[in-house]
């Protein structure tokens, strides 16, 4: 028994890495051609240049273009189908609630400790862009280039051959994982930021599974992240300045944000619910 599940369990673990291997590549190199772009162009150009590479970037990693032998292989890792109506309204769905459950829990977290609004905004200096509609451009497009970036490396090319070959769970959990691990070099990512990076990569990955696409998780990890780089990590959308509940009691806007997040979850988990039932 040992000697045939030998062979088995060693081709599970070479796509596994392979898999982990390829999604950072293809994730996380794209994703920093934006900061380039910004650093070196005036922004309105470097947003034109940003939109062009997206559109290249997903348009090969969708299957087009060269190596031709690898076309199969980038359809699938994509998730390159397309979506009814009905997964349309879902999706949509699923990933603005996404979006708000996040929100709500870093809400949540600095009602029970100080907001560091230094640590916060370590390396988000976006100073140098000299008018805020500008700088609202730029979170705009940073929020796009790390979505689409980031979901096609993890949710697509590092979760979906792991969902073939080993299945969702195990899947999900390794793309939540590796996710969060990255992210954990980021300036912000303190002990309380754990969880909530990790149950992120969680409900994006059940996004894309549920809806055998990357659209959802696309657009819920671009709306997350235009109010992450907007007003968490830039500022440039105001600055959070409620006092923990140690100090100010449990007030109106704690309890809001509890339900917030409870109703937002709770929509996010129905809508993976019906996507996973709609035939494909």
């Amino acid at each position: 028994m040992s000697v045939q599940s030998s062979p088995r369990a060693g081709s599970r673990l070479r796509t596994i890495l392979l898999s982990i291997l390829y999604g950072l590549l293809v994730g996380m190199i794209a994703a920093n051609v934006w900061p380039i772009f910004l650093r070196r162009l005036s922004t309105p150009l470097a947003a034109v240049a940003e939109l062009l590479f997206l559109g290249a970037y997903v348009w090969w990693a969708a299957g087009g273009g060269p190596p031709r032998a690898w076309v199969a292989a980038r359809v699938n890792a994509f998730r390159n189908t397309g979506l009814t109506p009905t997964q349309w309204g879902w999706g949509l769905l699923g990933a603005v609630f996404f979006a708000l459950t996040v929100h709500a829990a870093i809400v949540l977290l600095f009602r029970f400790m100080p907001y560091p609004t230094a640590q916060f905004r370590r390396g988000y200096d976006i100073s140098f862009i000299p008018t805020v509609p500008l700088r609202w451009l730029a979170c705009i497009i940073s929020a796009l280039s790390a979505g689409t970036c980031e979901e096609t490396g993890f949710r697509g090319y590092m979760q979906r051959p792991i969902e073939h070959r080993v299945g969702a769970k195990t899947a999900i959990f390794i793309s939540s994982l590796l996710f969060m691990l990255i992210h954990l070099s980021k300036g912000w990512a303190s002990l309380g930021m754990v969880p909530i990076i990790f149950g992120a990569g969680i409900l994006l990955g059940l996004l894309a599974w549920s809806s055998r696409s990357l659209v959802p998780a696309i657009i819920g990890h671009t709306i997350m992240d235009i109010g992450l780089f907007a007003y968490w990590w830039t500022g440039t959308a105001g600055s959070f300045t409620a006092r923990p509940i140690a100090d100010s009691g449990v007030d109106r806007l704690f309890l809001i944000a509890c339900c917030v997040f409870v109703l937002s979850l709770a929509f996010v988990l129905l809508a993976v619910s019906r996507l996973r039932r709609l035939p494909t």
